[in-house]
């Protein structure tokens, strides 16, 4: 069962919903006589297995209790007592979310059934679909399990039966759920929220007895402690490199030569000896798989081909991937060696189980797993909704905000692909055929340079080798671009407002169309006709053929950096969101609360991007560029050093804001809490915006440089 936390979307989560039949009514003297509960799983209501109980109250039943439930004396003569049916609930349960219609109510007997018997009772996470069908559709003239069922065409079987209202309550939560996304509740906080804001049933059930329905949203809980190495290095960064490679044809006698001249646990077997060709071309040999043959065979197996025993295809990872993915991705296949490509696909090197064997990497090491195995946006949503409570716990680490960004990115980027790749196997399904040429989908924007935070949208584009606009070509990836982006959004990344998505025919196209656009771009001279296309030159392309986004980074570097203008016009947009100070200096919020995308990050990204533009420094993360300018001595380095100061900082207090807001089922915004930062903080973010807001005068001295 997957960790459940306030980021877990309703349409993804593990829950049971659950029903008690009773001696009566009032939860003050009421004793269970039944109990009984369905399991809920990613949405989907489990036929099998439920929880079904007769409890014996250990006193009569009155009769008029029994007209309703049809629950007789008779029997629950030698039903087990509470004690043991709770115990069984609790197992069946397995502290998973509890759904029920009224539940405070069945909280209550619950409770008081628990102190009788002497049994542990801790208040339950839980979701009363009384309430959320107020939430849903307030204008209903009640909100009974009968009337919401009819509203949501559920049929209800065996009612005033625990078992059958306990499934008709599942029933009508999942139906609820698409209902409670039209307003804006997707996640388990924003649910738990929304319902303590209904004041008046709040106090309805405070006056009849029942105990409350929904606790307070809590604080992210995680798994297990990290280790902070493996969310800090790269898997280029203890790899094994060059490759070594064998011939196909060598023997196995050769190989295990190799393997012990070269005190290594694996070898590369392919026809290009030289290595460094795509990963594609390669299978692998161990020193196991030696072993295992030499065991099978005995000596014979030496005078074999090595090729028949190496396998394929390659498993591989990107250099630039964290370690802990290389952790997850070894445990997941159950291997002990990954190969290591390069941006471009091409062989780089090998990392081992040796090399991770220290390696603590609990808090996400599953996430991709997650990720690349999910079937559909459900699932894909139940991945994605675990990265905060991730960012939470590596913000407890001190893990650097720079570096939990691009974290996030990374897991942002897996989940496009993920996405694509979903969306191409249902364009074949559905007879659409498989993609009429050479592709790459690219992620824009924070995505692209690594700096992605908990509010990241969809900012993705797709280029194909050939095909003109409205094209044959055009046609199949404007449809995969849609199918993409409904993936995305199912998942839990929205659509962007600014419509930068492949879907839309501004951002697909072939080499040619783009190459086109790109031109066209850098001849502009008015700032508001260069709206989004900054962030075209932060791409990286996540899935397919890679070398074509490569060629189109490339073409813009050179053409940006040719006319001189356009970095110039790029740069202009950094001061348009005015001073963040009031006249005595203080910083002037909103409702509180201080838009650090526009007053911090947004200006810190322009500025780099338009200076590594102008002096065709190529990279793509806004660290990396601040970095190349001091190497390039671009400026002067303390000033630069400071930005990078508090670019970081700038990460830090927005991250953090964003992981407590999630959890309190807030929505997530750029906007952090003025009221919240300690002095010492507050002290060092005036310093950092007011360094920001003299970013326009540095720019341009750096522009005629």
């Amino acid at each position: 069962m997957r960790p459940t936390d306030g980021a877990t979307p309703l349409a993804a989560l593990d829950a049971v919903a659950i029903d008690t039949e009773t001696t009566g009514l009032d939860t003050r003297r009421a004793r269970i006589v039944q109990m009984a509960g369905v399991a809920i799983v990613s949405g989907v209501v489990k036929e099998e297995p439920v929880f079904s109980s007769l409890v014996d109250p250990g006193e009569p039943i009155p009769p008029e209790s029994s007209v309703v439930h049809g629950i007789s004396d008779d029997m629950v003569e030698g039903a087990p007592g509470f004690g043991e049916a709770w115990r069984r609930l609790a197992a069946f349960r397995a502290g998973r979310v509890l759904i029920g219609h009224s539940i405070g109510f069945d909280f209550a007997v619950l409770e008081r059934e628990a102190r009788l018997a002497g049994a542990d009772w801790d208040v339950p996470r839980g979701l009363c679909i009384r309430m959320l069908g107020q939430i849903a559709n307030p204008t209903l003239p009640d909100h009974s399990l009968d009337t919401l069922a009819s509203w949501l065409e559920v049929n209800i079987e065996a009612r005033h039966t625990a078992l059958g209202d306990a499934r008709a309550a599942a029933e009508v939560f999942v139906a609820l759920i698409p209902k409670l996304s039209e307003r804006g509740i997707r996640t388990l906080a924003e649910a738990e929220r929304a319902s303590l804001g209904l004041q008046a049933a709040l106090e309805e059930h405070q006056r009849a007895g029942w105990a409350e329905p929904v606790r307070r949203p809590e604080t992210m809980r995680v798994f297990g402690k990290v280790d902070p190495y493996a969310y800090r290095h790269r898997v280029q960064d203890v790899m094994s490199a060059p490759p070594l490679v064998i011939e196909a044809d060598a023997t196995a006698r050769d190989a295990i030569a190799l393997m012990v001249e070269k005190h290594v646990s694996s070898l590369f077997v392919t026809d290009d000896v030289q290595g460094f060709g795509p990963v594609s071309g390669y299978a692998i040999v161990t020193e196991r798989d030696m072993m295992r043959a030499l065991s099978a065979e005995g000596p014979a197996m030496l005078d074999r081909k090595v090729v028949e025993m190496a396998s394929r295809p390659l498993a591989s990872i990107a250099g630039e991937a964290f370690l802990y993915r290389a952790v997850g991705r070894m445990s997941r296949l159950k291997i002990r060696h990954l190969a290591v490509r390069d941006e471009n696909g091409r062989l780089a090197g090998v990392i081992s189980a040796r090399d991770l064997l220290r390696l603590r990497a609990g808090a996400a090491i599953d996430l991709e797993d997650e990720i690349d195995t999910a079937g559909d946006a459900v699932m894909l949503a139940a991945a994605w909704a675990r990265l905060p409570t991730v960012t939470e716990r590596l913000i407890s680490e001190e893990i650097e905000a720079p570096t939990i960004s691009a974290i996030v990115s990374e897991e942002l980027r897996v989940l496009s692909r993920r996405a694509a790749i979903l969306a191409e196997q249902s364009m074949l399904t559905d007879g659409l055929g498989r993609p009429p040429c050479n592709y790459a989908m690219m992620v824009l924007g924070s995505g692209g340079r690594g700096e992605s935070l908990l509010a990241a949208d969809q900012d993705n584009a797709i280029v194909f080798e050939h095909g003109a606009p409205g094209g044959v070509e055009d046609v199949w990836f404007a449809e995969l671009g849609d199918r993409i982006a409904a993936t995305l959004d199912g998942a839990g990344v929205p659509l962007c407002k600014g419509g930068v998505m492949a879907k839309n025919p501004a951002w697909r196209g072939s080499v040619e169309t783009w190459s086109a656009r790109i031109r066209d771009w850098v001849t502009r001279s008015n700032p508001q006709d260069l709206l989004n296309v900054d962030i075209f030159f932060d791409q990286r392309a996540v899935h397919g053929e890679t070398a074509l986004a490569q060629t189109l980074f490339d073409l813009s570097f050179e053409a940006g950096t040719g006319q001189r203008h356009f970095p110039v016009l790029l740069g202009e947009r950094i001061d348009q969101a005015g001073s963040a100070f009031t006249m005595f200096g203080n910083l002037r919020g909103v409702d509180g609360r201080l838009d650090l995308k526009q007053h911090g990050l947004f200006p810190l990204v322009a500025f780099a991007r338009a200076v590594a533009i102008r002096h065709d420094l190529r990279h793509r993360g806004t660290r990396t560029r601040l970095s190349a300018m001091i190497e390039k001595g671009l400026g002067s380095e303390d000033e630069v050093r400071a930005l990078l100061d508090a670019h970081s900082l700038v990460l830090s207090l927005m991250l953090s804001q964003q992981s407590r807001d999630i959890a309190a089922g807030l929505p997530v915004t750029n906007r952090v809490e003025l009221s919240g930062l300690a002095r010492r903080e507050a002290d060092r973010l005036k310093r950092a915006i007011s360094r920001i807001e003299q970013l326009p005068h540095l720019l341009r001295s750096l522009m005629v440089n």
